[in-house]
């Protein structure tokens, strides 16, 4: 069996869980707040509180620059992680976008490729699905079925929207279909050709493969299946025991293959308090806390912007390392020390001619 590497204690049961795309922060629902944590040293950064009733899914964007959460109140709401971050902590930002259009607890949300001029797609026991723009907040599709929706994703394309029902059926909708409609019903008896049959209870989860050619899809039944999109056939069943409640394609990352491939830093606990509401003299409590107020921000990068390059230079430099490519990183560093020691002569020469300059006589 795996070691446990934390153990993260919660305010509270937790009922949807996401991470950033980036791996710098977490999101959590606790009720009915979101929980928003920083990774690297387990500070609680915000506790948002615009939702009525109990969280029910939370995703990112691709790009880690806003995230979605939908609830039992019916609402989808759009939060800019940047206006989330730079708020004061007693202040509760305001979303950017309120969708107040399903009649029904929403059950699950899928978000585009695009950052924030992504489009994301949510699901309602109202029976309906929805597609959305992130960037003006408008409506773009509502298709109606004749069961409660429980699941929702989009192929990478965008070309299709798939659809978990609560009677077992996966629905197949097409986002190119002619003539286009905003409102549309989907009847199943016409579009036979458009329906995953197999699961036996209600489907809660939907993945489908970077090809486009796969779609997984998890269910009460105690099963998940791998179809075939194109046939509709079922490829594989896998039974578990118990109801399955999340399951997902993800790409292999670089050093699953490499039985040393540990993490090098231990990941801290979470705080269960607003970071700087805490006291500093608490035992352990170290490191220095910089906040940029929105009047005190200079032209440049952003602080999200700074967060996404380092990260991405520590990111590269830890792949070099996970695939062997120890050499490339030593030939690097000494071409860097030669270039300091370049540097460092060129300097010595100036400061060198400047004061023969200034200590020369005058005639």
């Amino acid at each position: 069996q795996d070691q446990l590497q934390q153990k993260i204690i919660c305010p509270g049961p937790v009922t949807c869980l996401t991470a950033s795309p980036n791996g710098l922060y977490i999101l959590a629902g606790v009720a009915e707040s979101i929980y928003l944590w920083e990774v690297s040293n387990g500070n609680l950064l915000a506790i948002l509180n615009r939702h009525y009733q109990d969280l029910t899914c939370l995703c990112f964007t691709d790009d880690s620059s806003h995230f979605l959460s939908g609830a039992k109140d019916c609402l989808a709401l759009v939060w800019n992680l940047y206006n989330v971050l730079q708020a004061e902590p007693s202040q509760i930002p305001d979303p950017r976008h309120v969708w107040s259009r399903h009649s029904l607890p929403i059950t699950d949300l899928c978000c585009g490729f695009g950052g924030p001029l992504a489009r994301a797609a949510t699901a309602s026991l109202d029976q309906t699905a929805k597609l959305w723009e992130i960037s003006s907040g408008e409506l773009l599709l509502s298709v109606l079925f004749d069961v409660g929706i429980m699941a929702v994703t989009l192929d990478l394309s965008e070309y299709h929207m798939f659809c978990g029902g609560m009677d077992g059926s996966i629905f197949q909708v097409d986002l190119c279909a002619w003539p286009v409609q905003r409102d549309r019903t989907f009847q199943t008896e016409r579009e036979n050709g458009k329906v995953f049959k197999g699961h036996r209870n209600q489907v809660t989860c939907l993945s489908v493969s970077t090809d486009g050619s796969l779609l997984l899809s998890g269910s009460h039944d105690e099963t998940v299946r791998l179809w075939d999109i194109q046939s509709k056939q079922c490829l594989k069943t896998m039974n578990h025991k118990g109801p399955v409640t999340n399951a997902f394609i993800v790409l292999a990352p670089a050093n699953m293959f490499n039985p040393d491939g540990k993490p090098s830093v231990p990941l801290p606990k979470f705080s269960r308090h607003l970071h700087g509401t805490e006291s500093s003299d608490e035992p352990g409590a170290e490191g220095v806390t910089l906040r940029l107020g929105m009047h005190q921000q200079e032209p440049g990068q952003s602080y999200l912007e700074k967060a996404e390059r380092m990260y991405s230079q520590m990111y590269s430099t830890r792949e070099k390392n996970l695939v062997g490519d120890q050499e490339h990183l030593t030939i690097q560093v000494s071409e860097l020390e030669e270039e300091v020691s370049n540097l460092r002569k060129i300097n010595k020469d100036l400061f060198d001619f400047s004061t023969r300059i200034i200590t020369k006589p005058a005639k």
